[in-house]
């Protein structure tokens, strides 16, 4: 497995690193942004707004989800990468779902927003080196480093890929 440490990354965050094969950071997330927009882009219009249960988030929901987690996580890396030793806190997903409003957009415009995202992720991560991979700070009340963070964005997307065709489709 990657040679993470334990003070990589948050301890629930191993449940998505888990999931995730590739080695190359950059790499994963260039080859996984081509899958997921073709996954996305699979799913029938009648799915993009369902529910699985009442209370539960709809497809639009989940993939506005992962653009503002993937947000955030880069904003950390980037703290951690530039010597910002200010501790991080976490967020409360549920509570932007909520005001996200995902259900009121165009499916398309939520898949450019990811792409947009993801591009700058790529960028970002693009231009770490090794040395700024293993930086540490302090993310959500644990110690993580960067790279723990790259391969905590590609499987928390990983995860919730299984999550929808599991329970979506």
């Amino acid at each position: 497995m990657k040679d993470l440490q334990s003070n990589e990354y948050v301890p629930y965050q191993m449940n998505y690193i888990k999931l995730v094969s590739e080695q190359n950071i950059v790499k994963g997330l260039i080859d996984q942004k081509e899958e997921m927009i073709h996954f996305f882009k699979s799913i029938p219009v009648f799915k993009q707004e369902y529910s699985y249960e009442a209370g539960k988030w709809t497809i639009k929901d989940l993939l506005l989800h992962l653009i503002d987690a993937e947000r955030i996580f880069a904003y950390r890396a980037l703290r951690i990468v530039r010597n910002d030793s200010t501790a991080l806190p976490g967020f409360d997903e549920n509570e932007y779902v909520l005001v996200a409003n995902a259900n009121e957009r165009e499916f398309e415009n939520l898949l450019k927003e990811y792409c947009v995202v993801r591009d700058a992720t790529i960028s970002l991560f693009e231009n770490f080196s090794a040395t700024d991979l293993l930086k540490l700070g302090t993310a959500s009340g644990a110690s993580v480093s960067v790279r723990g963070i790259g391969y905590c964005v590609l499987g928390h997307e990983l995860h919730h890929k299984q999550i929808i065709i599991e329970r979506y489709l």
